[in-house]
């Protein structure tokens, strides 16, 4: 099973990405959109692995106090891959590095990319078109929860599907 790690947005910062999406549509920039049932900021990429029940455990363990997320305001690209900046936040970036420390201590396998708070937008953009006037809304939630996804591939892409998720200390689910 194919698992990861990821914040889920709150409904302003999804609208704010499918607005940015509709504008690079309106530029006419091909490739495979994100759907909105897929978008997530990835905390954690851990890749095949069968035992979520321990990835939870994880999670639990290291339960963070709530912390803000918010959009950068702009648009960023690794290679053919568009996607909104989150700004670097202390406490995410902090929760990020004990996530993985969790991991490693329990011998679960993770991507070790550095962290870089992004929310996939496009795959597959044609490159040679400009997206640097692109307006993201700066929009802001508060993370509450950590969520466990699954990855499912089938005839119309990726499908991801919440397993599980961790409440942030004081919060809840």
């Amino acid at each position: 099973m194919r698992l990861f790690i990821a914040i889920l947005p709150a409904p302003n910062i999804r609208q704010a990405l499918l607005d940015a999406q509709n504008s690079l549509r309106k530029r006419r920039f091909s490739g495979h959109y994100t759907d909105e049932r897929n978008l997530h900021l990835t905390l954690s990429f851990i890749g095949e692995y069968n035992d979520p029940d321990a990835v939870l455990d994880a999670m639990e363990a290291i339960p963070p106090a709530p912390f803000p997320l918010t959009l950068s305001g702009y648009i960023g690209s690794f290679g053919n891959l568009l996607w909104a900046g989150a700004e670097q936040s202390p406490a995410a970036a902090q929760y990020a590095k004990q996530l993985r420390r969790a991991l490693a201590e329990r011998g679960i396998p993770f991507d070790r990319k550095k962290f870089h708070p992004h929310i996939t937008l496009l795959r597959n953009a044609e490159s040679r078109l400009s997206f640097s006037d692109i307006v993201l809304a700066k929009e802001s939630m508060t993370v509450r929860r950590i969520s466990l996804m699954r990855s499912d591939f089938g005839k119309h892409g990726a499908q991801y599907t919440e397993i599980d998720a961790a409440a942030c200390k004081g919060g809840y689910i």
